[in-house]
């Protein structure tokens, strides 16, 4: 059985796409009819609603039809669980890395206490 998606997963599926995140950066500036948001776009109309509705579907953007026009708003709060799950992301591999860096600092032989004289070639070929 096929589950459904998440909200977060949504988020990501609209994302993926580049016109999509176009749109959502024209919407960031303010909202737009369709017919603007098609305007730049080398598309027909009916491509664009039908990445305005996946869009909507996916909680990033809201429209409102008055009369013949549809006025486009992007939700901005619709990518907070995104920024969250990348925060979470970011800061586990800063962890990481901090304790690689420390492992690292611990290994390093110019930091490290010399216990005896390194192999020299000449020591090497007399054994």
């Amino acid at each position: 059985m096929v589950q459904p998606a998440a909200p977060l997963d949504l988020t990501f599926q609209a994302l993926a796409d580049p016109t999509r995140r176009a749109m959502v950066e024209r919407l960031s500036r303010g909202p737009a009819s369709v017919s603007m948001l098609a305007k730049p776009l080398s598309m027909t109309l009916s491509a664009v609603v039908q990445h305005l509705a996946i869009l909507e579907a996916s909680g990033l953007v809201t429209s409102e039809k008055v009369g013949r026009v549809r006025t486009c708003r992007v939700e901005p709060r619709a990518l907070d669980s995104a920024e969250r799950w990348i925060s979470e992301r970011r800061a586990s591999w800063e962890r990481r890395f901090d304790r690689l860096d420390a492992l690292l600092a611990e290994t390093d032989p110019a930091t490290r206490p010399r216990t005896s004289k390194p192999l020299t070639s000449k020591s090497k070929r007399s054994r």
